[in-house]
């Protein structure tokens, strides 16, 4: 089994995508090793547990530093024999370490067509936020490579979204979700999975 850790901070729904996609069985021979979470409050906790997933919290509060935080998880994901670590909406920017150890095995879900709409302060609605203040008539999400710089790692895959007349943040952020990050999540963990990337 391909072993992964999902990294959230949430409420979990790229996370659900992919215990959906091992159910279902379009997501083969992926276990999910470990859910670790900045945010003992996040909702994918819950999910995690009602899947029977082991589950971590790394608080910034509990550590003496930023160092500390990521040298605790790092220890856990190589325990675990972790081969990917998937950040879905994980507000913990990663070390160059940390990046280092897992070269080219981290990748992150972003609500956007990167490069645009991407880089610090560009999470949750705030995206949807500035494509609808843009005017742009197309949006989507955008799975990558995670580097030093954020949201500037090689993309993976993406898929684009219609905005359409009438779109609220919220409502495009529900569209994006579910017409593309739930569907490029899973299909780039399998990527992995199978040996092609």
């Amino acid at each position: 089994m391909y072993k992964i850790a999902v990294l959230v901070s949430g409420g979990g729904t790229n996370l659900q995508a992919i215990i959906d996609a091992i159910d279902d069985g379009s997501l083969k021979n992926v276990e999910i090793a470990l859910v670790a979470s900045t945010n003992h409050r996040a909702y994918a906790l819950e999910r995690a547990k009602r899947r029977g997933l082991a589950t971590a919290i790394f608080p910034r509060k509990d550590f003496e530093s930023d160092e500390a935080r990521e040298a605790a998880l790092l220890r856990l994901l190589l325990d675990n024999q972790v081969r990917l670590v998937v950040l879905c909406g994980c507000l913990m920017i990663l070390g160059p370490e940390f990046i280092s150890i897992f070269n080219n095995r981290i990748i992150n879900i972003h609500p956007a067509l990167l490069p645009n709409f991407g880089g610090k302060g560009y999470y949750g609605l705030a995206v949807h936020k500035a494509v609808l203040a843009s005017g742009a008539g197309t949006t989507g999400a955008t799975v990558h490579f995670v580097e030093v710089g954020i949201d500037t790692g090689e993309i993976i895959l993406q898929k684009e979204v219609a905005v359409l007349p009438g779109d609220t943040p919220e409502i495009l952020q529900k569209r994006v979700m579910e017409e593309a990050e739930w569907q490029i999540l899973p299909h780039a963990i399998s990527m992995f999975a199978e040996g092609r990337l």
